[in-house]
């Protein structure tokens, strides 16, 4: 595991998903504290993170947020990342009225069609300087 900061969340999310683009957009504008740092799974931490977590690092279609040492993934991931967020972000638990077979059904078949339903973004292209603080990796 390459060393890291690890005093503040971390999103690990698909660097090339336009659909992850827009979510590390969102926490970067309902992250108020402005404390949540975000990886790209295809640098080296972002996939150490994810085998250290015991997920393929060759398929990021997992969406990761570590808080307090503490790893949640996919859905849950952003259910949690939305609680902490606070305000709009509190949204995301709207989820939770969904079966949790069901919701990561429903992550999973986002994930792997993902790129067909959003297409492709670079959020390290993202020209926001605060933005580009968060990214780490």
């Amino acid at each position: 595991m390459p060393p890291f900061d690890d005093t503040a969340p971390l999103a690990v999310m698909d660097g090339e998903c336009a659909v992850c683009s827009w979510g590390a957009r969102m926490i970067h504008r309902l992250d108020r504290s402005g404390r949540v740092r975000i990886c790209p799974v295809q640098t080296p931490l972002g996939a150490a993170l994810l085998e250290h977590y015991g997920l393929a690092p060759d398929d990021p279609s997992t969406w990761l947020f570590i808080d307090r040492g503490v790893a949640h993934a996919d859905f849950d991931a952003i259910i949690h990342a939305g609680r902490s967020f606070g305000g709009w972000g509190r949204l995301t638990t709207v989820f939770l009225v969904l079966p949790r077979p069901l919701r990561d059904r429903l992550y999973g078949w986002l994930a792997r069609n993902r790129y067909a339903l959003f297409g492709r973004g670079d959020m390290c292209a993202l020209p926001d300087p605060a933005f580009r603080k968060r990214l780490v990796g």
